[in-house]
């Protein structure tokens, strides 16, 4: 407990800072464990003892290797040690950066879920990874080389994919992005004179703040215990927890630990690898029934993806399908 209030312990997995296109992975997860210290430290002990291996700290992938599938089976089961007291939080990479170049641009959730679902198709998989490469570009806060020229590959792709696929619904909307370059020349021009505290690229922001939303529900105050993270600066600390306050969110605190220091931690970090391999496995359509049906229950509705169709086997029903709809405003 923390100045009174239930402790949450958290962590994620997958992480690329901005680079959410030329990364290591294609799905961002946050995980959360409202588990007892004690009940944590002898789960960990039980993972040590069922896994046997010799590796002074422990990390998800010691579970996901197929020699200890039993044991990840077990930690995800129902009746398992983390059920009803553990949420992970999805963030499909690439639809978040298209939801917030689309948001940016032209404030459109529709036009958003539009171009990616029909992008891919329309395009082929190189043009769209380029789209995706530009939008990146455009809005990372420090971009490679010139940042008030980080627009102009971004709008170089949409006006040749605009004329190369002229009567596509993909491609009306990327007219309209052309036409909103003004927005975007606005946009840089404001990181570039103060960086945004918070960059708008970031999955890691608004996922904490989502996690504060979903144990605090019901008019509770939960306390976050998340593992270190250098973006979690101490003034990035104190504008997230002012502003779930100030929206209704009942988060007493965000304190930072090293996870090999609490059992808690090490559970949410656990819990966060597992989650972002079985969900990109799924999002490759090579996804594990069994093990994406284990994942189930622990994923929020609240998660960003843009990709309905795979999502229907690895979460519930969205709350708001397919969009990354009020992260914007998260701090």
């Amino acid at each position: 407990m923390d100045g009174g209030f239930p402790e949450v312990a958290c962590d994620e997995s997958g992480s690329d800072g901005e680079n959410l296109v030329g990364g290591n992975t294609a799905v961002f997860a946050h995980a959360s464990v409202a588990l007892p210290a004690d009940v944590a430290e002898e789960c960990v002990r039980e993972i040590r003892r069922r896994i046997r291996s010799p590796a002074e700290e422990y990390k998800a992938n010691h579970l996901l290797r197929e020699k200890h599938r039993a044991v990840l089976e077990w930690l995800l089961a129902e009746g398992g040690p983390i059920h009803g007291r553990a949420h992970v939080h999805l963030t499909e990479k690439a639809y978040f950066v298209v939801d917030r170049v689309v948001g940016l641009l032209l404030e459109d959730a529709a036009q958003a879920r539009t171009l990616y679902r029909r992008g891919p198709r329309t395009f082929g998989a190189a043009e769209w990874r380029e789209f995706l490469e530009g939008a990146n570009r455009l809005l990372r806060v420090r971009p490679d080389g010139d940042p008030a020229a980080a627009g102009a590959p971004f709008f170089r792709t949409v006006d040749a994919l605009s004329r190369a696929y002229p009567d596509t619904e993909a491609a009306g909307v990327l007219r309209r992005l052309a036409a909103a370059r003004p927005r975007a020349n606005a946009y840089r021009l404001r990181v570039q004179r103060t960086p945004p505290l918070f960059p708008v690229l970031n999955p890691l922001f608004p996922a904490i703040r989502l996690t504060a939303a979903h144990w605090s529900a019901g008019g509770r105050t939960v306390t976050l215990v998340h593992d270190q993270q250098n973006s979690l600066t101490p003034g990035r600390i104190a504008r997230i927890v002012q502003s779930a306050r100030r929206d209704g969110i009942g988060l007493g605190g965000l304190r930072l630990v090293d996870s090999r220091d609490d059992g808690r931690v090490q559970i949410a970090d656990f819990l966060a690898g597992i989650a972002r391999k079985i969900a990109s496995d799924t999002l490759d359509g090579d996804g594990d029934p069994v093990l994406t049906a284990r994942l189930r229950p622990y994923v929020g509705a609240e998660s960003v993806w843009g990709d309905t169709v795979n999502w229907a086997s690895i979460g519930p029903p969205l709350e708001n399908p397919g969009r990354a709809a009020g992260i914007n405003s998260a701090v």
